[in-house]
């Protein structure tokens, strides 16, 4: 598991968050924190194009950072701060904020698909944005490598059930979501640890399908496969699933715990995801190997299917 990041300058979440609720009760300290270095912004009568210059990022993140989009590390924050001639007390409040909006996001399975029939713009939101997405999964196939059949069954097993309707629509979405393999500008890499490849959520027909499928995608320019055996010497431990996704001036990482979804913003956050995404790279095998492996484990399927 990846440590919950401890808040900086001594505060703790609560008092951030306490902090934060006195600029806008109703939106998260990451909503909060942008509307505060937007305020302070109009109120210095400074263009964006200026700031960005004062404060040395791209216009373009600048204006990420006061959408909500990207969080800033405190360094920059504080950099604003001097650069729009904030006062002592605003600088406080500014080092709350960020510290309560580099805390991961939550998101309860129950309350959101009460709101909507399923999440999946959330992620093709996530996912259309990034231009490289690394997806690790340890208990079954990614997403966006799914079949029709795999992820319909997959989806039959969620708690809180799906109704109906809503199963089909989901299921729907997420096949949607899947052309965004094609799209050249963008890198997607997955890891993949056995088990989740031998998970069957149904008859065997159905895992065999799903093999054939990920074979399959693997040759996509855009698309790179590695695989982690179960008999490989561990060089690290086996998290739960988790998602980075990368853009040129920012980075965020999903995981789904079993209340809900879980987002991480925060620039030591998405670091201890690398950090552990690059430890589970030296468990895997890639390129012809992967291949190979998928290719045998295919063979074994398949046997028993026509056995």
């Amino acid at each position: 598991m990846v440590p919950v990041n401890q808040p900086t300058e001594g505060a703790t979440v609560a008092a951030a968050v306490t902090a934060a609720n006195s600029v806008a009760r109703q939106s998260h300290p990451r909503q909060q924190l942008a509307a505060e270095l937007r305020r302070l912004r109009d109120m210095a009568g400074i263009s964006g194009r200026e700031l960005a210059k004062r404060v040395g990022i791209s216009q373009s993140t600048l204006s990420r950072i006061e959408a909500g989009q990207v969080v800033p590390p405190l360094p920059q924050v504080l950099d604003w701060a001097k650069a729009v001639g904030a006062e002592a007390d605003s600088q406080d409040s500014l080092r709350t904020l960020t510290a309560a909006a580099h805390s991961p996001e939550v998101q309860d399975w129950a309350a959101s698909l009460a709101e909507r029939p399923h999440l999946q713009d959330d992620v093709r939101a996530f996912e259309e944005d990034a231009h490289v997405v690394r997806n690790f999964q340890p208990a079954l196939v990614p997403g966006l490598l799914q079949t029709a059949d795999y992820a319909r069954r997959v989806f039959a097993t969620f708690d809180p059930p799906y109704a109906p309707d809503a199963l089909a629509a989901a299921l729907a979405a997420r096949l949607d979501r899947q052309r965004v393999l094609y799209d050249p500008a963008k890198r997607f890499e997955f890891l993949i640890t056995e088990a989740a490849l031998r998970f069957r959520p149904g008859p065997h027909r159905v895992l065999l399908a799903q093999l054939d499928r990920i074979i399959s995608i693997e040759t996509l320019d855009t698309v790179t496969i590695g695989v982690i055996p179960q008999d490989i010497e561990a060089s690290t431990t086996i998290p739960h699933g988790f998602v980075i996704y990368e853009n040129e001036d920012h980075a965020l990482a999903s995981a789904e715990p079993i209340p809900g979804s879980m987002v991480t913003r925060g620039p030591e956050l998405v670091d201890a995801h690398r950090r552990r995404w690059v430890a589970l790279t030296r468990m895997a095998v890639f390129d012809t190997d992967a291949r190979v492996f998928l290719a045998e484990l295919r063979d074994e399927i398949h046997g028993i299917v026509t056995n």
